[in-house]
């Protein structure tokens, strides 16, 4: 069953394409800056972020709302901090 989001600015963005945008646009010194988390500043890749970020709600949460406030156009965004 496909349901659809249209207040969801996520929808149809997978988390790897997430981290690999936040980190070609950002690099992983100035993620890590954004995003306090250790996968970021020690032996950072992409792989390793995700199995984290996976795991880890809060941490994804964080990283979604940088993404948002980043790259969305979405109308809904412009209070994110």
């Amino acid at each position: 069953m496909h349901h659809e989001q249209p207040k969801n600015p996520l929808h149809g963005v997978k988390l790897e394409e997430i981290v690999t945008r936040l980190v070609e646009h950002y690099g992983w010194q100035t993620l890590s800056e954004h995003v306090n988390i250790n996968c970021f500043k020690k032996d950072p890749s992409v792989k390793s972020s995700l199995k984290f970020l996976r795991r880890t709600p809060w941490a994804r949460e964080q990283v979604e709302q940088l993404y948002i406030k980043t790259f969305s156009t979405w109308p809904y965004n412009a209070g994110l901090n």
